[in-house]
This record gives C-alpha cells, structure tokens and sequence, in this order.
C-alpha cells in the first residue's frame, strides 16, 4: 500500500461501511465505485470524483477540525433501510418495521421500529440519498443475520 492512496478497510456488509462514512473502492470495487458516482453525481451535480465524495463525507462524519462522530437527527419514518441509529448506546439497523443491533459478527435481538419520534441518526445524511435512491452494491447490502431478525 502507498500511504495516502487508500486505506485497506473491512465492514460486516455495505450498510456497516455506509454508516461509517465510507463509499466503494474505486480500486477494488470499480464497478461499485462507478454506479455509486452515478448516483452522487444525481444527488451532488458538481461533486465528480473520489476526491469530492470524500470531502463530502468528511464533513458529514466528523466535526470541523475535531475527531469527533457527528451524528444526525431526522424521524423513523424518514429513515431508509440500511440506516444506522444510535440507541441506549448502541448502533441499530433500520429494517423495515424493525430496529436490528449491530454486532462485530452480525445483527441480534430486533426490535420494533417507533412509527414516530425522532431518531439519533449515525449514517451520514449523503449516504442516506444514496440509499434511499436505490443503492444496490454488487457485495452483501446486508450480512445474512439480518434475514433471521428481520422477518
């Protein structure tokens, strides 16, 4: 690896990686990268290239000048599947009627979705867009523990 290149990361599934703040790898996953630019372009006129995803993302991840998470509020019923929300301390996947806890090794114990409220949001709102617009990455969207929980 070349420092300042890119950085060797692995997620769970694709939704952990969006919560994070992270697009494909324009490298590794270049299809990905080149469907995902499509979209953010729709989302972003003007924003072309890894280079002004990444700013874009910085920004909405952590604080100006600090290391700290930024985190989002908006309402349950906004939220697209594939949304992370903070909960009692602990990440949780929007899935359909569902709120699923994340884990290192996979998603357990569901609950139910509030219909109203507003939701501590962990997903970077451009990221949201792109899942709300219909983001279908050629890897897992979501790990397979997702399934058993989510029925």
């Amino acid at each position: 690896m070349a420092p300042g290149r890119f950085t060797e990361l692995f997620f769970l599934d694709e939704v952990t990686a969006l919560a994070a703040g992270h697009r494909p790898c324009a490298e590794c996953r270049r299809s990905d990268y080149n469907r995902f630019s499509d979209l953010w372009l729709g989302l972003h006129p003007g924003q072309i290239g890894a280079d002004a995803i990444d700013a874009q993302l910085h920004g909405e991840r952590l604080a100006a000048g600090k290391r700290e998470r930024v985190l989002h509020e908006a309402g349950y019923s906004e939220l697209p599947d594939g949304t992370f929300v903070l909960e009692a301390g602990e990440p949780r996947l929007v899935l359909g009627r569902q709120l699923l806890t994340w884990s290192p090794g996979g998603y357990r114990d569901g609950r139910r979705r509030p219909r109203h409220g507003c939701a501590t949001v962990i997903t970077p709102p451009s990221l949201i867009a792109i899942l709300r617009n219909g983001w279908r990455p050629s890897v897992a969207l979501l790990h397979p523990s997702s399934g058993r929980l989510s029925r």
